[in-house]
């Protein structure tokens, strides 16, 4: 073994040990999903059933947490933030920090299209900036992970800094376990300056303050207020942008529904009447919703309607084709689950504009109806956010090697190279193997979330502009249009279970068929991309459960690996764990 790979495994594993999480619930393993790939190749539905029984962990733990004072206090707290002309912040990093994305975003719409369609006179610029989100990385992050980032604190106070948030101004963390050190770093720096604090984080009190100094460090602040919402284990183990993030956006969007009714309930009743049809749902009567929801789901139609999906898509990507997402109101949900594939299964990520020789995405996603500027506001309800770090700023902040070697792209400029709208669609128009799903809502005496599928021949390019979201057309009697699913969802005026019921639906599909097409070993994610230090701790992990080798032994030929192999990782063929299990499997 070259000495080089026995020197990393083992500064790693002697000097890293508070990024090896094995001992975390959200690390384990699933007993419903553990034969998941068995199960979807028998027969997808039953694979589908087991992810979408794994949701059903949310519903006691968002019951015990809507009926605790903890929870009453959050949501008086940010209502009090936003009284005083002060703002919320959502914090967070990966799958949380794309929903920190996707909360600030519910905030403007709602301001925007729910209370300027009833009464315009109580729209103002200032209430809509009320509510902002701090992604690691920035915004870039949404579309593309970056690596590294949330290894460093001081890149979360810097980003808080910039943000210029005060004394009067209200931080909410969302975090697996509070040991994400650039999440911490938020948080420390708003308390630091004198900011009230909430932090949501989805493992057991005990088991972090006996493990993870990082965690100890938030749970034991007195300036911050800790809430526990842990589901248990992960439908794929270890990924959190499934339960762990579907519980927060449940909670917060209760939270935000209660924060707009009271403060429409102060400015005018009468209006506040009519948007809520008289009365706010309790706590208690949403998350029953969600837990019909997910009932629903996992039956009948809607059933047959995912797994026919999932088998869609395993077949494109089996026959070497590509996926293509179309949606308008709701695309910001569906770029969030695309991105969250790459790190997770090893699939190449969004291609920016001047990188035409990077790998074609598997799944995209766009808005048809817009170009990229305008595309790129209307999913924001604003202009992007970049950062516009140079060298210096990284030697200040005790960047690595790498960075200040080559600072990442990560300005407004670099975000726009992503192109989302109806020019790239137009681009891949021409292609052979491209299929197109539209996402659309149409309206009616039902509210229904519908799935089209449309072929690169029967896609109708010079027409994409007639299908918005909002629209009474009955797409059905088009025969360029096959209905995949129908799904009537409760309405709010936040839209939740719409931001509910596409993450499910997403969540579920791409893992599903990940499993469908080889990239998922038991409900083990053996595509894992290692970027970054709890990523090269969960990739040691998968190669000891499967190799029967101790953590160390483990970590040493992940490190071997990564020295030996002579495929281009950048061609996103296979993970360095993936290649160590066959290497060892010989």
């Amino acid at each position: 073994m070259k000495k080089r790979a026995k020197e990393l495994a083992e500064e790693f594993v002697n000097n890293q040990t508070q990024f090896h999480l094995g001992d975390l619930v959200t690390e384990q393993s699933h007993p419903k999903t553990r034969a998941l790939d068995t199960l979807v190749q028998k027969r997808t539905s039953e694979g589908i059933e087991a992810l979408l029984e794994v949701d059903l962990d949310i519903i006691p733990a968002a019951k015990r947490i809507v009926q605790s004072d903890q929870f009453d206090r959050l949501i008086s707290t940010m209502i009090s933030t936003v009284q005083s002309g002060s703002r919320v912040i959502f914090s967070s990093c990966g799958a949380s920090g794309r929903l920190a994305i996707i909360l600030e975003s519910m905030w403007r719409t709602f301001w925007l299209e729910t209370v300027q369609s009833s009464s315009p006179k109580l729209l103002s610029s200032q209430v809509q900036n009320q509510v902002l989100s701090i992604m690691t990385g920035g915004e870039r992050a949404l579309i593309r992970a970056v690596e590294n980032f949330e290894d460093f604190q001081l890149f979360g106070r810097q980003q808080v800094i910039e943000a210029d948030l005060n004394h009067d101004d209200l931080l909410i963390a969302l975090t697996e376990g509070g040991e994400i050190s650039s999440v911490i770093g938020t948080m420390k720096e708003a308390v630091d300056r004198g900011c009230r604090v909430f932090m949501f984080y989805n493992n057991p009190k005990e088991i972090l303050l006996e493990k993870f100094q990082r965690s100890v460090d938030v749970l034991t602040d007195p300036g911050i207020e800790a809430i526990e919402a842990c589901t248990g284990p992960m439908g794929l183990t270890g990924s959190t942008r499934m339960q762990a993030t579907t519980i927060g956006l449940l909670l917060m969007g209760i939270a935000l529904e209660e924060v707009f009714y009271f403060l429409m309930q102060e400015r005018d009743p009468a209006i506040a009447k009519d948007i809520w049809h008289d009365s706010l749902p309790s706590r208690m009567q949403v998350v029953k919703q969600f837990e019909d929801l997910i009932d629903h789901l996992r039956t009948g139609s809607t059933l047959r309607g995912i797994a026919d999906w999932v088998d869609l898509e395993a077949s494109i990507y089996q026959n070497g084709e590509r996926v293509n997402y179309l949606a308008t109101d709701f695309l910001l949900d569906i770029i969030s689950d695309t991105t969250e594939r790459t790190p997770t299964f090893m699939i190449p990520p969004f291609r920016p504009i001047d990188r035409p020789d990077a790998p074609q995405p598997w799944a995209f996603a766009c808005d048809p109806s817009r170009d990229n500027s305008d595309a790129w506001q209307h999913m924001f309800k604003r202009e992007p956010r970049g950062l516009d770090w140079s060298t210096d700023d990284y030697i200040r902040m005790q960047g690595n090697e790498k960075m200040v070697a080559d600072p990442p792209k990560l300005t407004k400029e670099d975000i726009l190279k992503f192109d989302i709208g109806k020019e790239n669609l137009h681009r891949l128009f021409p292609e052979e193997g491209n299929h197109f799903l539209r996402f659309s809502v149409e309206t009616g005496q039902d509210v229904r979330i519908v799935l089209w599928v449309q072929t690169s021949l029967a896609f109708n390019h010079n027409n994409h502009n007639n299908h918005n979201n909002h629209n009474n057309q009955n797409n059905s009697n088009n025969p360029a249009h096959n209905s995949l699913l129908s799904l009537i969802v409760p309405t709010t005026p936040t839209s939740l279970f719409h931001h509910l019921a596409l993450k499910l639906l997403l969540n579920t599909v791409s893992t599903a068929t990940m499993a469908k097409i080889g990239r998922i070993r038991g409900n083990w994610m053996i595509q894992v991309d290692a970027t970054n230090k709890k990523l090269i701790d969960r990739a040691t992990r998968i190669i000891q459960y499967f190799s029967g080798l101790s953590y160390e032994d483990s970590c040493c030929e992940l490190f071997r690996t990564m020295e030996i192999t002579e495929f281009d990782r950048t061609e996103f063929k296979e993970s360095y764990v993936s290649a160590t299990l066959k290497r060892l499997e010989k």
